[in-house]
């Protein structure tokens, strides 16, 4: 059975990781954190995802997995990294692919004749070449090499299962490459593994998360023009979708999440002139939480004239979708940090998170019994379950529809 190492032991490899070691293969974990090394050797996880606990902890014992904060000789490496941006705001910002690059630095002492290099990584269109070059630069042979590009496109919530179900697209540096690497996800995946090339794999996992993005963008806007007119948007919602081949989106307090809110600006940065509407559904997104923090203080400061004292709001979630615990781009948490930062008291409820270095987080049910003002950004199945009497909400993500 081959070796692989895996660099980078986050939400998408370590669970890989873990599942390949419970395939059988050897697994050679790499990160460049202390602690998430010690953890993982433990049998442990650092990060909250159904099932996985059991995956690692079954890996390690098995002594299929380990993992350390340097790479070792293997057969397939795999790349796992973040690739974020340099910059943030309305700008375009400029994707960073600095981690891949130093990963691909950290394993090129170990590359030999034949090995399988995969990133997995989200990448800007070219990285792979790029992770290519980079290789040939420390005296790698890449002719004698299969570098390829495979993109997760898991949900959180259900990554293990659909580490396994869900169709995989192959694309490699040469149709050699595509052959060899579809050959090893064959041997974990029951979805179908789709063959092409280094850059048609690379677009279609920004593509995949910019139709998203683009589909939620028209559900936000709307959820704007129906507060303009006094409409129930999730009335009209349903209403629309009755249509036979109508399927609004549920609006919400933005996007989040690593892939959906940040994937789309890989495409712009690239085709700035070319990817109107993409840009255009991102700038929709990101204001739509903007117009959520000036509706919670325009609220605020009517209760404050009405009743010649500030309210206490609950903030109803901070996670960036429903019933998980991932924090990372989360609109939620933006608009508490903001509000916060305002002056304004607020009682953040996040039933899926038990400690916050940032901010005391407050039991959702203390939140709601001890608020003037009760704003739903995250609809958590603990929320639609609350009975609410006599209190003020404002609800905008349909927890109360």
């Amino acid at each position: 059975m081959k070796k692989i190492c895996v660099v980078g032991l986050g939400y998408i490899g370590l669970p890989t990781a873990a599942l390949l070691a419970n395939r059988g293969y050897d697994v050679y974990g790499v990160d460049i954190v202390q602690s998430t090394v010690d953890t993982i050797n433990q049998g442990k996880i650092h990060i909250v995802e159904p099932d996985l606990d059991t995956f690692v902890k079954a890996a390690v014992n098995s002594g299929k997995l380990r993992a350390d904060i340097k790479p070792s000789k293997a057969d397939i490496f795999i790349i796992a990294v973040p690739t974020p941006f340099y910059k943030s705001g309305y700008e375009i910002p400029t994707p960073n692919i600095d981690y891949v690059i130093s990963a691909t630095k950290s394993i090129a002492p170990y590359v030999k004749e034949g090995d399988i290099v995969i990133l997995e990584s989200t990448s800007p269109v070219g990285t792979t070449e790029k992770m290519a070059e980079v290789l040939k630069e420390d005296g790698i042979d890449i002719k004698n090499i299969y570098i390829a590009h495979c993109p997760e496109r898991v949900l959180p919530g259900k990554i293990m299962q659909e580490l396994v179900e869900n169709d995989r697209i192959v694309g490699g540096l040469t149709k050699e490459a595509t052959k060899k690497v579809a050959e090893f996800y064959k041997t974990f995946v029951n979805g179908e593994v789709l063959e092409t090339d280094a850059k048609t794999a690379e677009l279609s996992k920004l593509v995949e998360n910019s139709f998203r993005d683009v589909n939620i963008a028209f559900a936000n806007e709307l959820s704007i023009i129906c507060d303009k007119f006094g409409i129930d948007v999730w009335e009209l919602r349903e209403l629309a979708n009755r249509h036979p081949r109508v399927n609004i989106l549920q609006p919400g307090a933005g996007v989040g999440g690593h892939c959906i809110a940040v994937d789309p600006w890989f495409i712009v940065s690239d085709a700035p002139n070319e990817a109107k509407l993409i840009k255009t559904a991102r700038e929709v997104n990101s204001y739509k939480t903007e117009w959520v923090i000036e509706k919670i203080k325009n609220e605020a400061l009517k209760f404050e004239i009405e009743n010649k004292r500030k309210p206490k709001i609950a903030c109803m979630g901070l996670a960036f979708k429903p019933d998980i615990d991932d924090l990372r781009e989360s609109p939620a948490l933006y608009i508490v940090r903001r509000l916060i930062n305002e002056g304004i008291e607020i009682l953040a409820a996040e039933p899926n998170v038990d400690k916050f270095n940032e901010f005391d987080l407050t039991d959702y049910k203390n939140a709601v019994e001890n608020a003037d003002i009760i704003a739903f950004l995250v609809a958590h199945k603990e929320f639609k379950e609350l009975e609410i009497n006599n209190k003020q909400i404002l609800d905008f993500c349909g927890v109360t529809k």
